[in-house]
């Protein structure tokens, strides 16, 4: 695990005289969950009396895997590695819905061709990386358009250049590689913008989370609500908090511009334990994983609700 040197973890140290709980967080700045750059800046954490330890991983399936291994405590990650965990028989819990990315693409090189509609995708050489939720999504889009087409596995960072040099018609890459694309391609750059999925940025925790350290973990999840309250009646600080973090990777005029395809807004629903079972099923068919579908039911039962309950009612819609 590496430690973010970046974030001033000494300034979320307790107040002299109080013991802070430890806390460890799988989580890198990123665009999509401003609650916790705010969290971070206004001391949030530390009002609540924690102590938050930041650990950073290059995938969500990696801080997954290292809570589900006894590393972390809390993880953020993108949704899918929570449909594998279910499938599996992984001890977690999802804890809470921090972002709904809803601008899921596939890109196209135009010079190759254009491509005005999903069911012009048919016979085409398009580039994913396989076994993940952009999988999952481009073949969503080809099951709904009724055509096939000819799918490339590939590294995320190898997509944008194989589509630049022609070697693939398209490309279903993850939405961190969308302005690269754009970049590189520049006047051939062409997108389908096809809804039904959207990706979920969510937070995932540990049994002894949910258990033994249930007042914890309500208290970080109290936080996240207040910074998310806060996000919501102020963005533009939000995107100014998120650019610091992000040490100017990102200028708050570009998240401006992305957050238009973001849905910020704490939750947790019966929606996304649905998506979630879609996803364990597709994981099935493609005989990646072995074992018993997972029915709705199921996936509730990885869900704990109580500490977001317990911060924002209105946040939770489960049954």
């Amino acid at each position: 695990m590496k430690h973010l040197s970046i974030l001033a973890l000494g300034a979320l140290l307790a107040p002299l005289g109080a013991q802070a709980e430890t806390l460890t967080f799988a989580w890198t700045p990123n665009p999509q969950t401003p609650q916790v750059d705010v969290a971070i800046q206004k001391g949030y954490f530390e009002d609540a009396g924690l102590d938050i330890e930041f650990v950073a991983f290059r995938t969500g399936r990696e801080g997954f895997e290292a809570m589900v291994g006894g590393q972390v405590d809390v993880t953020f990650m993108a949704e899918f590695p929570a449909a594998v965990g279910a499938l599996t028989g992984q001890e977690f819990s999802v804890i809470g819905d921090l972002a709904r990315f809803t601008g899921s693409r596939v890109i196209v090189n135009s010079a190759g061709g254009e491509i005005a509609a999903p069911a012009e995708l048919a016979g085409k050489r398009i580039g994913t990386t396989i076994g993940t939720n952009v999988n999952f999504y481009l073949e969503e889009v080809l099951a709904d358009a009724g055509v096939s087409a000819e799918i490339v596995g590939a590294a995320p960072p190898d997509l944008v250049p194989a589509l630049a040099r022609g070697d693939l018609d398209a490309i279903v890459p993850f939405p961190t590689f969308y302005g690269a694309a754009a970049s590189t391609l520049g006047d051939d750059y062409a997108e389908l913008r096809v809804p039904g999925y959207d990706v979920h940025y969510i937070l995932a925790a540990s049994p002894e989370m949910t258990g033994a350290r249930a007042a914890d973990l309500e208290a970080f999840m109290g936080a996240l609500a207040k910074a998310d309250a806060d996000v919501a009646a102020d963005p533009e600080a939000a995107m100014e908090a998120v650019s610091a973090s992000m040490q100017g990777a990102m200028s708050p005029a570009a998240l401006a511009g992305m957050w238009e395809d973001v849905d910020i807004g704490l939750k947790l629903d019966t929606a996304l334990a649905e998506l979630l079972v879609d996803e364990a099923d597709w994981v099935l068919s493609k005989g990646v994983v072995k074992g018993e579908a997972v029915s709705l039911d199921a996936m509730l039962a990885n869900f704990a609700p109580d500490a977001l309950r317990k911060a924002a009612p209105d946040a939770v819609a489960l049954p």
